[in-house]
């Protein structure tokens, strides 16, 4: 099987479905930032240059415009850039989008993708550095995925635009060069299967978007001491599969939550609580979280480390609960 990045995996995704339906149209379109891996999307602008829109700064806007078009028959794809700026699009994506198949007793969709980069990235700061994915989590009506590989992000990405619920598509500028297998050929991986991305015995680590690749790395050390981690990745929040999650901390016995939300109701929060309701008499051990630390994300490099989940704290999380 071959091997790609994950932007070079997300990217074919992007050029499959373009390619595939014309009802697809994207909504803003630079996924990759300012990195190199935006001359990937150059080469899709090239070739769908019809479908592209490029829409001003105003997140409400051209949001709104999205759920239009969804409601009237396309499947938009809709880049909002940073998670920071996604919170300037609350009304219509969480009001709007998420209501409306409720609203009208199923009679309109809003099959419409919304993608945003969230986390800390380095030097983003307090308002280019949110992670507001629990935010979204706690509204109804959303779908919400997660990749962490480039086999998920393009798997993942195919279900999202068939649905026919808005999604939201929690992406990471970190991950644009993990490498990964990733199968030729047309394939959609189904939301709500959640993966074991590394089989172990002694402690479960649940870790979701960037996460999960610290908490392999993580794994790999604590191998080395003689822990065997289970590392499972829901990649989707919404719907969430709760059964694979609770199958491994039956398994284990411990379980360390690793999420990149702030601590106080964030991801890692109402994971530790379905845990702590549906499967408390598999723990042998008080579980932990390994999240971001309830400040405003600074500037300054050594601020923003001393803040954020990393491999180091996954490792120190992982030893307390199996001492």
């Amino acid at each position: 099987m071959r091997e790609i990045t994950y932007a070079e995996a997300f990217a074919e995704a992007l050029r499959e479905i373009l390619r595939a339906d014309k009802r697809v149209c994207v909504i803003g379109g630079y996924f990759f930032g300012l990195s190199p891996r935006r001359a990937l999307i150059s080469q899709l602008r090239k070739q769908f240059p019809a479908r592209f829109f490029d829409p001003p700064i105003a997140e409400a806007g051209y949001c709104g415009l999205a759920v239009g078009a969804a409601m009237a028959g396309l499947r938009p794809i809709v880049d909002i850039g940073t998670g920071s700026f996604f919170f300037q699009a609350f009304p219509q994506v969480l009001n709007e989008a998420a209501n409306t198949y409720y609203m009208t007793g199923g009679q309109t969709k809003v099959p419409a993708v919304f993608h945003m980069l969230h986390g800390i990235r380095g030097g983003g700061a307090a308002q280019h550095s949110h992670s507001p994915q629990a935010m979204l989590w706690n509204t109804p009506g959303l779908e919400i995925m997660l990749p962490a590989s480039p086999r998920d992000v393009k798997g993942l990405l195919k279900t999202a635009v068939l649905s026919d619920n808005p999604t939201v598509f929690v992406d990471h500028a970190k991950l644009f060069e993990v490498r990964g297998e990733v199968p030729d050929g047309d394939y959609a991986i189904p939301f709500g299967q959640a993966e074991v991305k590394r089989s172990g015995k002694d402690v479960t680590v649940v870790a979701t978007s960037l996460m999960v690749v610290r908490a392999l790395e993580a794994a790999e050390e604590l191998a080395k001491k003689g822990i065997e981690v289970e590392v499972v990745d829901p990649r989707t929040l919404v719907p969430l599969d709760k059964k694979t999650i609770l199958a491994s901390v039956a398994k284990t016995g411990r379980l360390v939550v690793v999420d990149e939300c702030h601590r106080s109701c964030g991801v890692a929060s109402e994971l530790v609580a379905i845990v702590a309701e549906e499967g408390f008499d598999a723990l042998k051990a008080p579980v932990k979280r390994v999240t971001t630390l309830d400040v405003p994300v600074p500037f300054s490099r050594p601020m923003e480390a001393y803040i954020e989940p990393s491999r180091e704290k996954i490792i120190t999380a992982v030893l307390e609960v199996v001492k």
